[in-house]
């Protein structure tokens, strides 16, 4: 009877221990199976000066965060996006690229927002090999390349290409530029007078301004002196994109008034508000969304973006800014499925190696010489009528 119960025992010990090693390998298969999250970093201006880029931004990279993890992620794997706001410091940007790489260990960079945080940060991400997909429009975050920085919008030379082209149209030869004193404002006037040349273009009156500016009256008023200036262009970011064109009307001078692709916000047509009618300025399609072709390569990728950000956002419009956020972390999204892989050095070459990728940027063709990817073409002229954009022309 001994022998009996003890067998018994034994029996359901090693059932016991059979169930028990079950339950543990099936937990550690479920383990194993589950992946880690994909660490993105984000350093977007949110707040500050430069927020009407960096809140749209933002605002869109974590909608499209959303719209991925609840699809089921990339290649299985979630997004775990970190956000950072800079305020269009570039010493927070700084101090928050080298936490996000240091401490987070993230395998990429959305932003920042401004070119001068950028040029700040290429070294950086440069030398951490971590991806930089910037937000910031200067040509010179990509010019000379550097092997792990990108960027989004199209590329100030060509912006102030277009510009020239339609002076050509217009028979204007004799300018004036006034330019901020950011980085996009200093990048920008260096390629308009490089550019000047090549199309026959004098620049006769050349002004640089403090960004803080409230009151731009007495440039305005000096540039105006000059009988021969034809038109002008303002290259610089907000308040001053608004207070020149309000203190050129104040002046009741009327010539032509060209700003730069950084214009393309409705919210600065209210800034402006009369004075920004007949503003002519270069501009990606998605403020021309609505009139593209049904078969036009953006047309569902911008119609889409647009209706959804409105969505959420209810009461505001998308803009080309919050368009380079969407860019970045799609591009980062179509890379990390290409590479099959988070593996950061996979993922980069992936970014450089994608083609025909319809963005709200433009069509992005990245190579190894190219770290935006984006031609000529990726613009249209706009131009302010009725308090809204239009195609210039149309």
């Amino acid at each position: 009877m001994k022998s009996v119960f003890r067998n018994s025992l034994m029996t359901l010990a090693i059932v016991a221990c059979s169930a028990l090693a079950v339950t543990l390998f099936s937990g550690c298969s479920k383990m194993e199976k589950k992946k880690e999250t994909i660490k993105v970093g984000a350093i977007l201006a949110e707040t500050g000066g430069a927020s009407f880029l960096g809140g749209p931004e933002a605002r869109t990279i974590r909608m499209m965060v959303d719209q991925i993890n609840s699809a089921g992620g990339i290649n299985g794997q979630q997004i775990e996006l970190i956000v950072k706001d800079s305020a269009a410091s570039p010493e927070k940007a700084v101090s928050f690229a080298k936490q996000l790489i240091e401490e987070d260990h993230v395998i990429a960079i959305l932003g920042p927002s401004t070119s001068g945080e950028s040029m700040q940060l290429k070294s950086i991400c440069e030398n951490a090999e971590v991806i930089l997909l910037s937000c910031g429009a200067a040509e010179v975050i990509v010019n000379p390349v550097a092997k792990w920085v990108f960027k989004t919008p199209q590329t100030d030379s060509f912006a102030a290409q277009m510009i020239f082209k339609e002076m050509n149209n217009l028979g204007i030869s004799k300018i004036a530029i006034l330019a901020g004193n950011t980085g996009f404002g200093k990048a920008g006037r260096e390629q308009l007078l490089k550019f000047a040349p090549q199309f026959n273009i004098e620049i006769i009156e050349d002004e640089v301004y403090d960004k803080q500016s409230t009151d731009l009256s007495a440039v305005v008023t000096k540039i105006k002196a000059n009988a021969d200036v034809q038109a002008v262009v303002n290259w610089s970011i907000v308040p001053a994109q608004a207070i020149v064109a309000k203190n050129m009307r104040q002046a009741g001078w009327d010539v032509p008034l060209f700003q730069s692709h950084g214009f393309g916000n409705v919210k600065y047509i209210e800034a402006a508000g009369e004075a920004a009618e007949g503003i002519i300025f270069p501009s990606g399609r998605l403020l021309a969304a609505d009139v593209l072709a049904d078969d036009a390569p953006q047309k569902a990728v911008l119609t889409k973006y647009i209706h959804d950000y409105e969505t959420m956002y209810a009461g505001e419009k998308a803009s080309t800014f919050g368009g380079h956020g969407f860019d970045a972390i799609m591009i980062l999204a179509k890379a990390i499925e290409n590479a099959g892989s988070s593996d950061k050095a996979k993922v980069r070459d992936a970014i450089e190696n994608l083609t025909g990728f319809a963005g709200t940027g433009g069509i992005y063709n990245f190579s190894a010489t190219d770290h935006n990817g984006l031609g000529i073409d990726a613009f249209s002229m706009m131009i302010v009528k009725d308090g809204k954009f239009v195609l210039y022309g149309k």
